[in-house]
């Protein structure tokens, strides 16, 4: 649980600095180059599965798009994909895993916002976000959305702040693994608007944080758009507003966090592919071209949106220059907010 302060009480992985820090793969979006290492000979998919891993738990953005892409590239080239939930640790379980994976040609992660924020959050990481991976590409952005069940009786975000000001210690707030863009969000708002004495529920996933709003405990959400779209549009949850710079093409009654009056208030999360350092140029190529091609198809850019996400379709390349301008970025919000983790 965050405490009233913004400081966090969560375990966190205690993992060393990744091994392949050391191994001069390139910085900055280029993929690095093949490494000579003992193992198996390089065999990469299809010629053998390839499992995505997503540091998330099931059921949240992250994992949603995840089987979309799996769903799509498995039928455009064949063979066999498969999506592995690796939560906990604020992501950092599942990104330190890749990280330290074979550069086979068999593993690769789907990461989120987690993967620039946590660099300010964590003393130690598991993972060198610039060094310990080879960039694929960038797949879609979700802004985020704060929602209430609709007996709570509010139906904007000033509104809700002020009946949560009224006695911030019966409300709590519910998001995914710390640094995620929604807790982050979530610690703004409350440092923002004077309510410190209301809890963040931390979950292990944005699927699992939802379903707390949608179970009564607590009385505001904060995350990714996806999988709470279907509860709005339905009217099982009322969405306050969005975190994006401008409103959900089908959910036109929901106005920004600017238009709401939070100015200056754009979260959203993104996620992207990336490979393990040292795996094979031109299988991340590969790989870069023939998911740009998945994402290029009206019928994938359709679904992904039904789902919450706007396509991206941003090279390795752009995403890593994405990694270099949000890191220090994120690294100021959560200086300003005072949000901390505590082991």
């Amino acid at each position: 649980m965050i405490s009233s302060n913004g400081a966090g009480a969560v375990s966190r992985p205690r993992g060393r600095l990744s091994r392949r820090s050391l191994l001069g793969a390139a910085a900055f979006g280029l993929a690095a180059p093949a490494i000579l290492r003992s193992g198996p000979a390089f065999a990469a998919y299809p010629d053998r599965p390839l499992r995505i891993v997503v540091a998330n738990s099931p059921g949240g953005p992250s994992d949603i798009i995840a089987r979309i892409v799996a769903a799509a590239m498995q039928e455009r080239m064949g063979g066999t994909v498969f999506v592995e939930n690796k939560g906990g640790g604020g992501s950092n379980i599942g990104m330190g895993l890749v990280a330290r994976a074979e550069p086979d040609g068999t593993t690769i992660l789907l990461a989120t916002s987690a993967y620039v924020v946590n660099p300010s959050l964590y003393d130690t990481l598991p993972y060198d976000p610039f060094k310990d991976f080879s960039p694929i590409c960038e797949l879609a952005t979700s802004p985020n959305v704060f929602a209430v069940k609709p007996d709570l009786g509010v139906s904007t975000m000033k509104e809700f702040v002020a009946l949560a000001k009224q006695n911030p210690a019966k409300f709590n707030v519910s998001t995914p693994p710390v640094g995620t863009t929604p807790q982050l969000e979530a610690e703004v708002l409350k440092v923002r608007e004077g309510l410190s004495g209301m809890a963040t529920i931390v979950f292990a996933g944005g699927g699992e944080a939802l379903q707390a709003l949608l179970g009564g405990t607590v009385q505001l959400s904060s995350g990714v758009l996806a999988p709470a779209h279907p509860y709005i549009k339905s009217g099982t949850i009322k969405g306050l507003a969005v975190t994006g710079e401008r409103r959900w093409h089908d959910l036109p009654d929901i106005p920004t966090m600017a238009e709401a009056g939070f100015p200056d208030f754009v979260f959203e999360t993104y996620t992207a592919l990336l490979a393990p350092a040292g795996t094979s140029p031109e299988f991340v190529r590969k790989l870069e071209t023939e998911t740009l091609a998945i994402l290029a198809k009206p019928e994938t850019r359709e679904k992904l949106m039904r789902t919450g996400f706007e396509v991206q379709a941003r090279t390795g390349k752009q995403h890593m220059e994405r990694v270099a301008r949000e890191v220090p970025m994120f690294r100021d919000i959560i200086t300003k907010a005072g949000i901390k983790v505590k082991s």
